[in-house]
């Protein structure tokens, strides 16, 4: 890296300050104690030794906060030995300061959409410094904003919204701890190191830093390998955080929280630009029957291997999502819906011929699926993902092993829908009483409930109760014989569409511990017993209009 142009820059600081500071009548303490501590670390970053412990030395003399003033001959005999640390001779034909700061805070434009996922907020008022790191940073590929104060770095952090931020500890206006106090929840939240910097590399700056959440604290002057080596080592981390959030662990495949990101995106870029895409829903055929026959394990294999050839088919095409259970989630931009099935086409020759193994016997897995394309009359989520659900129900219903393109022809055809409330309790009274008070229950115009019940989960789950497209309400006691009710909603979750089955657990257990076990398993609901019926109504109905909309 050459360096001589900010050996320069800080000559011509030097030369600048003296020059302003022998037209003012005094200059305070505070004025010195900043001039040295920058040049402090600037100087040793770029291999003015010699500079950097004079300046060392003289920055521990003064006074941070001190309002006490200085002469000029009490100030110069401090500042003028500088002159001797450097060639005059070197100083001709430097660049205007004015032109300096302006790169310094002039964001480095670029068309690389790879830029985006690696920009760099640093907030220090040391303009040589940031000049310098910004453009080391820039030939390692990062993108650099700059704010030589805490109010422009904090209206950066908010409106540019960095990756990972530099903060000096030391700003004219207020400290970089206020500055870390003030961003670090935020910061947490979208998972932003940050990497505290100052020539003050005392315990207790360091514990401070540390303590407010700081990730690291990096003390000037330091090495441009050093930094440029821990910057890149906290961008993988925060890679491999975002990654852990946003994949499903199984597959592979980003999560329904991921999707719901990637849906709001495009359509909020079809809302600007009219730029189209697709949506795919996909659903594995006959599933239930490979984790019946083959097991569990297998199952998980069956998953792992379609979510591997969609990436292959997919790569740098679109985002393959998780949908929930066997059912998956395809974003397709800049795709209208032709170009979507034709895609899907080759996943299916690849999938289908995969041959999975078990004991002796081989078999395979299809898969059906449906799209929709973003169109001006439909820019919903909800809508889309109801389009393509429809979609792909008519493959299912036409034969499986299919992609249907969404139509309005398949939106008329679309026949009354069926609810199955489905109660699952070893109180015969209980089991009883319910279906009884719902088997003429009507929650839409369009919408026909079924009502009946199962005495224990075991009986359950052995028996032919699922069908693909129709949607399921289940109360399910919490306490029950042979298998409990936990046990059983976690084969429910881990075995079909979450988003065709909602689950109400009845418990006796009003412990906050058995509730939330419940409820991070995947209940959408829990009703203590005993209950009253007109509460477990009201909390039927409020389900039911969810589920019969979705």
């Amino acid at each position: 890296m050459k360096t001589e142009k900010y050996k320069l820059l800080i000559q011509q600081r030097i030369l600048q300050t003296i020059e302003e500071w022998t037209l003012q009548e005094i200059v305070e303490e505070h004025e010195l104690h900043r001039f040295f501590h920058n040049l402090k670390g600037t100087s040793g970053t770029i291999g003015l030794m010699e500079m950097e412990r004079f300046s060392a030395s003289k920055e521990s003399l003064f006074v941070e906060k001190s309002v006490r003033t200085l002469t000029c001959s009490e100030w110069s005999e401090h500042v003028v030995p500088l002159t001797n640390m450097f060639n005059s001779e070197m100083i001709h034909n430097e660049p205007p300061a004015e032109t300096v700061k302006a790169a310094a805070l002039k964001p480095k434009s670029s068309q690389d959409s790879s830029l985006d996922q690696k920009r760099v907020l640093v907030i220090d008022d040391d303009v040589d410094f940031v000049t310098y790191v910004k453009e080391v940073l820039e030939k390692n590929d990062y993108q650099v904003s700059i704010g030589l104060t805490a109010e422009r770095g904090l209206k950066l952090f908010y409106q540019w919204k960095p990756c990972l931020l530099l903060l000096d500890i030391v700003l004219p206006d207020q400290s970089g701890m206020e500055v870390l106090n003030q961003i670090v929840e935020k910061a947490k939240l979208e998972h932003i190191p940050i990497i505290m910097v100052s020539g003050n590399f005392s315990v207790e700056n360091q514990i401070s830093a540390y303590r407010s959440g700081a990730m690291d604290f990096l003390a000037k002057p330091f090495d441009v390998a050093l930094l440029t080596a821990l910057i890149d080592n906290r961008f993988m981390m925060k890679v491999d955080w975002e990654r852990s959030i946003t994949l499903d662990e199984l597959t592979g495949a980003y999560n329904r929280k991921h999707f719901n990101d990637v849906m709001r995106h495009q359509i909020q870029a079809y809302e600007q630009r009219q730029d189209v895409f697709s949506l795919v829903m996909l659903d594995l055929d006959h599933f239930k029957h490979v984790n019946d026959s083959y097991g569990h394990l297998k199952g998980d294999e069956v998953l792992q291997a379609f979510a591997a050839s969609a990436r292959n088919i997919f790569q740098n095409k679109g985002i393959f999502c998780r949908y929930g259970g066997e059912e998956f989630a395809l974003v397709l931009p800049h795709l209208d819906s032709v170009q979507a099935a034709n895609l899907l086409d080759q996943l299916r020759r690849q999938f289908n011929a995969i041959n999975f193994v078990s004991k002796d016997e081989t078999f395979q897995v299809t898969f059906s699926s449906g799209i929709t394309q973003i169109s001006g009359s439909v820019t919903q989520a909800e809508k889309l993902v109801d389009q393509a659900d429809q979609a792909l129900y008519a493959a299912k219903r036409g034969g499986r092993n299919q992609t249907i393109v969404y139509s309005m022809d398949i939106s008329e055809h679309k026949t009354e829908s069926s609810l199955n409330l489905i109660v699952v309790d070893d109180d015969p009274l209980i089991r009883d009483i319910l279906i009884s008070r719902f088997a003429d229950w009507k929650p839409t115009s369009q919408t026909t409930v079924k009502a009946y019940g199962f005495e224990d989960g075991k009986t359950f789950l052995s028996s032919d109760w699922y069908r693909e497209g129709e949607k399921y309400i289940i109360l399910l006691d919490g306490s029950m014989p042979e298998l409990d009710g936990l046990d059983v909603l976690r084969e429910l979750r881990r075995s079909f569409p979450e988003q065709q089955l909602l689950i109400v657990m009845l418990t006796a257990r009003n412990q906050p511990e058995d509730i939330i076990q419940a409820l991070e398993i995947g209940a959408d609901d829990y009703v203590i017993k005993p209950f009253h019926m007109q509460e477990l109504m009201l909390r039927i109905e409020r389900l039911a209009s969810r589920i019969v909309s979705e």
